[in-house]
This record gives structure tokens, sequence and C-alpha cells, in this order.
């Protein structure tokens, strides 16, 4: 297979970051885009542009890459792969705990059909180094996670499908949080004990503007986390707490460049009898300036397809396990 043949449903914000991918990509060949908002339709002038999901399946293609708003995700998915597609779809896999496992009980009836979603942080460059000195065990092991995740809002927040539960299923947690507990398994793997209390702080929706959730897993790991609309700036913060030291990601490489420049701090466990200050370890910090999580992602993902192997990363099974959380947690923010 020297080419996959790919469609892209729905042109927003991320529709366009995956058609810049697919277009930097000699494995890739793009068909088609699918997009309703006829505006949106008119800036496309470099490649087929179709109204409908019908239209597009009439032409030959292996790929779909879903960039839909919730509600739509789980029968594009499901409809896709029961037509023979790999799907790459966008986060959160649906509105609810149902809709992802509807999506993975479609993958099962069709195992030659490759299916990914977009945790795209997890392919961070900060994120990536960070991995790499937690598995190394030269650290120790992880005792503990906390984790900040946040933004402003801004003027039209209120008007945006994502704080319609209709469409989004949920708030603040699920469409931007959900990054960050992916994170936490990551780096601690599975959760069984989930507490949270959610508000509407500020913005009066439906929806929680706010999110506080604890973690406890059977191996003794706690975990932590503030997501949230109300922070007036953007900002993400990942604290791993080890035996041995500390890894902090601090900042996040965006398109806008508003959660600061990305950078990992490494620190080592230093006690009185190491150091004259205590309580001041000597730290390393780097810093990334370049953002090629979009194209890592779908590099992995293509490669698994080509190579007919299985997806390791950004699976069906960590996107259900994720929104395993996510339920726990709203259930019991309404106790």
């Amino acid at each position: 297979m020297s080419k996959l043949r790919c469609g892209i449903v729905g042109y927003g914000y991320m529709g366009e970051i995956r058609k810049r991918v697919i277009d930097s990509m000699h494995e890739l060949e793009l068909v088609g885009v699918v997009e309703t908002v006829v505006k949106k339709r008119e800036s496309l002038q470099d490649c087929p542009v179709f109204e409908t999901f019908d239209q597009l399946l009439e032409e030959t293609f292996d790929v779909v890459f879903v960039a839909t708003p919730n509600s739509y995700a789980p029968e594009l998915c499901i409809r896709s792969m029961d037509l023979g597609k790999h799907v790459f779809c966008e986060k959160p896999p649906g509105r609810n705990l149902q809709d992802i496992q509807a999506i993975a009980e479609a993958e099962k009836r069709n195992p030659s059909c490759k299916l990914m979603f977009g945790f795209n942080h997890r392919f961070h460059p900060a994120v990536l180094k960070a991995k790499s000195i937690v598995d190394s065990g030269n650290m120790g092991k992880v005792l503990s996670l906390r984790g900040l995740y946040g933004k402003s809002g801004g003027k039209n927040f209120p008007q945006s499908w994502r704080n319609d539960r209709t469409i989004s299923g949920g708030g603040i947690l699920l469409d931007q949080g959900i990054h960050m507990l992916d994170l936490f398994r990551l780096f601690c793997g599975d959760f069984e004990s989930v507490k949270c209390f959610t508000s509407h702080a500020y913005w009066n929706l439906e929806v929680e503007d706010n999110a506080f959730v604890l973690l406890a897993n059977q191996k003794g790991q706690n975990a932590i986390f503030h997501s949230s609309a109300t922070l007036w700036k953007h900002a993400f913060r990942l604290e791993i707490t080890m035996e041995e030291g500390y890894l902090f990601v601090e900042g996040l490489l965006s398109k806008t460049g508003s959660y600061g420049r990305e950078r990992l701090t490494v620190g080592k466990r230093q006690f009185e009898d190491e150091i004259e200050a205590l309580g001041n370890p000597a730290e390393e910090i780097f810093y990334f300036d370049r953002d090629l999580s979009w194209e890592l992602e779908v590099k992995a993902f293509v490669q698994s397809i080509m190579n007919n192997q299985p997806i390791v990363v950004s699976s069906s099974t960590d996107a259900l396990k994720v929104m395993e959380i996510i339920d726990q947690a709203y259930k019991n923010a309404q106790h």
C-alpha cells in the first residue's frame, strides 16, 4: 500500500489541523472534506468538499478522520468501521461512557480496522521526555500526581457548542480536562477510586465550568486535578512526584502560545545532609519550541495501518478507561 486515501468529516479547528498534517505526509492522500457550514466549505479551494458523509462515501478511500462535535462522533466512527474504514477520532470519544462502549463494540466486530483517538498531549515534547525519565526507573517509582489545566473562557464562551450538554455531554472536565486525566493514566495506569466536585462558578451554564478531581489506585498512588474555565489566563501544569525527585511539565505549545513556553523541570531529591540549603534541590530545566504532537500521533496511526500492527497508544482502551474516570467523576459530583 503506497498511499492511504483519507477523508475528513468536520472542518473546524481540529479539521483544519488534520488537513494540514495529511497534506504534509507523503503516505496520505486527501480525497475530500465533509463540512455542513457553507462559509467553511467555500474556504476550501484545494480539495473536494462535500456537504454530507454519504457524498464522501461515493469516493474510494481507506481512512476517516472524525473531527466533529461529540454528539456526531460515535455514529460516524461506528458506520465507518462497519464499512471497512480505519478511523482516527478526536477526543472526547462521544458524550458519555455509553458512546465509547458502542464504538469499542464496532471495533471488535471489525478487527481489520484500526481505531485511534486524538490524545495528542501524549506526544507533546515535554510529556515524551518526562515519560522516558519515568520509564528509565532512574528516579524510582511515581508516588503522586498533581495537575492544573484551564483557560479563560472568552466573551463567546457561553455560545460554544461545547457548553451545550445535548451536543457535548459535559463541561470543561470532559472537553479539556480529559487530556490531563489521560496523562494521569499514562504515568500511573488505572485509578479505582474517583472523587469529584464540580461547580458553576462564573459562567452560569448548564455544564460545569470547574471540576476538582481526586483519584487513588491500588498501587497507593494518588492524583489531584483542577480543570477550569475561570482561570482568566490559560495554564497547564503537571507535577509528577517520584521516589528520587520530581518532574514538572509547565506551559504547552499551542497555536496561540497562550499557555506559555513548554518546559520540563527535573529536580533530584536532596536531604539536609546532601545540600546546605534544605528544600532547594538542584534542578535542570528543558525548554521546547516545536510542537510535533499532531504529526507524531498521525504517523503512529499510519504505521499501525501499513504494518498491520495494533494501536498501542491512544487506543480504544485508553479512551474507554479515561471515559470511565469521567463517568465516575460526574456521578460522584452529583451526590
